[in-house]
């Protein structure tokens, strides 16, 4: 078994170096395919945040009548805490109410000058609430419209933002399909173009399978070189990608992060970094050995 083994990789080298040029145009094509998968996971993980991000920014507010105890919202406060899809309430006072909308007003005189024709606090304690997905913010609206909390509730504004939340949840759906179809369709096409590609250089060596036929070589010896040809070209495929993601990656993260601040496609790249390693070799080893087995089987009669 060693010295098949030996023979395999002995062989499989040699036909690589011979070669060379379609060899060159395999590693090539398999570092594509290795590129596309790999950018497929990394946009996954950018597309991940992004959308968590943008969930992050909708929530719903609950604002309760001027003459509510605050002891009263507190416990409103607690109770919604236990529902199963609330990620987080905050409790905003009418006090605090009041300084953030002076903060943010600060330069709008006319705002500044209404206020303070007002004379009293104009403004009303809330909760907001986020929730862990956004079409669960359903089941929280529903929640809050329990007679109970009718004495204490002023109006839920989940009904003025729900076009938003839908919007939104819309959105993550759709995305998350496009990418399940796109991914599939890519890889498709990946594998046919990497297996043409082989099989060319297969095709390349019809005379050298036929003699080793007439002396009786068995399909496993005739197999072995094809397949060491298949994974030595997916291996150094994947090395390819490797240091040109990373190039890539470092290169292209401060512009990114302009655009979208908080996302370093470069610290997406390093804390993921041995799944990627994992997904490029187990890519470009398993299609070039596959893509070499299937090529050998039907095209060349082995």
């Amino acid at each position: 078994m060693f010295t098949l083994i030996k023979r395999a990789f002995r062989s499989g080298w040699k036909t690589l170096i011979r070669d060379g040029g379609l060899v060159a145009a395999n590693i090539f094509i398999m570092a594509m395919v290795i590129a596309t998968v790999t950018s497929l996971f990394i946009f996954k993980e950018a597309s991940d945040f992004l959308i968590a991000k943008l969930q992050n920014k909708v929530d719903i507010s609950v604002y309760f009548k001027y003459e509510t105890a605050e002891g009263d919202i507190l416990k409103v406060k607690e109770e919604i805490t236990g529902i199963p899809e609330v990620k987080e309430v905050a409790y905003v006072s009418k006090e605090e109410a009041l300084k953030n909308f002076t903060e943010k007003h600060q330069d709008n005189q006319v705002l500044m000058d209404s206020l303070s024709e007002v004379g009293a606090n104009p403004f009303l304690a809330s909760l907001d609430i986020k929730a862990f997905q956004a079409n669960q913010y359903e089941a929280v609206a529903k929640f809050l419209d329990d007679p109970t909390f009718n004495s204490l509730i002023e109006k839920v504004n989940y009904y003025e933002t729900k076009p938003v939340i839908e919007r939104i949840f819309s959105l993550t759906s759709n995305f998350n399909k496009a990418g399940i179809v796109f991914s599939i369709i890519l890889a498709i096409v990946a594998i046919l173009v990497a297996f043409n590609t082989i099989r060319l250089a297969i095709y390349n060596s019809r005379e050298e399978i036929k003699i080793q036929r007439l002396v009786g070589a068995s399909n496993q010896f005739i197999r072995g070189p094809f397949l060491v040809q298949g994974a030595i070209c997916g291996f150094s495929a994947a090395m390819i990608c490797l240091l040109l993601f990373f190039l890539l990656m470092w290169g292209f993260n401060s512009r990114v992060e302009y655009l979208f601040p908080g996302l370093s496609l470069f610290q997406i790249f390093t804390g993921n970094f041995w799944w990627i390693l994992l997904i490029q070799i187990m890519t470009g080893v398993g299609l070039g050995m596959l893509s070499s087995l299937i090529a050998v089987r039907r095209y060349l009669k082995v």
